[in-house]
């Protein structure tokens, strides 16, 4: 574990972007799936919800 000391929110924020840009494609969803779950717990307790089904895939649109 690690434990750094921010000058400025701002820099903070820097850093966080640096971190999640540096992780794979695949851990950054699963970290946001895991934060959606987590809000919609907080919302209603009873809800089970359910994690990403597959791969997410990202299509490309033919230009017009």
């Amino acid at each position: 574990m690690t434990i750094r000391i921010y000058g400025s929110q701002k820099e903070m924020k820097a850093d966080e972007y640096r971190y999640w840009q540096s992780r794979p494609v695949h851990e950054r969803m699963v970290a946001a799936a895991e934060l959606s779950r987590a809000a919609y717990a907080m919302r209603d307790t009873t809800l089970d919800v359910r994690r990403l089904q597959g791969t997410p895939v990202c299509l490309q649109r033919p230009r017009r």
